[in-house]
């Protein structure tokens, strides 16, 4: 493969068994072109973010190593989602899903262009990424705000947990 980047990729699903939607997703992950999957984190379990009326979530984060460019990776990624049954529902941006896959981090880039922003423009006001980042990536600094290590608060383990027995198969 020509050069590699680093990407995190956030997971996350609260319909149609979410666990199996996750694993489902790592499993796709590893079938993309010129792309290695690294790491996977535990799976965390999180309220609905915006939008309250709706059933918990499922999250994890991913670690690849791609040859893709970030706007190719990212097609890719709604490629899975679409292929889980992802429906985007208009007027309804955090609401329920199948399967939800955001591309967090690529390597240490920093892009702000129609429809994909690096890294992810709410990356680091949410717990059930930073936590699960801070697990496969414990010294990342991500490119324009900092360090994982000052973005995490004491106040996350109300927000988000590791979910019990919340394996995904590889």
């Amino acid at each position: 493969m020509s050069h590699l980047r680093r990407a995190y990729i956030g997971l996350g699903s609260n319909l149609g068994e979410p666990l199996l939607q996750i694993g489902a997703a790592w499993r796709q992950l590893s079938k993309l072109p010129q792309t290695q999957r690294v790491a996977l984190s535990q799976c965390y379990q999180s309220r609905p973010w915006g939008d309250p009326d709706q059933p918990d979530y499922i999250n994890a984060v991913a670690a690849l190593d791609t040859a893709l460019p970030p706007h190719e990776l990212l097609t890719e990624l709604l490629a899975i989602e679409l292929r889980q049954g992802r429906e985007r529902l208009a007027g309804r941006r955090n609401g329920p899903r199948t399967l939800d896959l955001d591309l967090l981090m690529y390597g240490d880039e920093v892009l702000h262009s129609a429809g994909l922003e690096l890294p992810h423009p709410r990356i680091s006001e949410r717990p059930f990424v930073l936590l699960p980042l801070a697990e496969i990536a414990p010294g990342i600094v991500i490119p324009g705000i900092g360090p994982i290590s000052s973005l995490l608060r004491t106040d996350f383990a109300s927000l988000c947990w590791p979910l019990k027995h919340g394996a995904v198969a590889p």
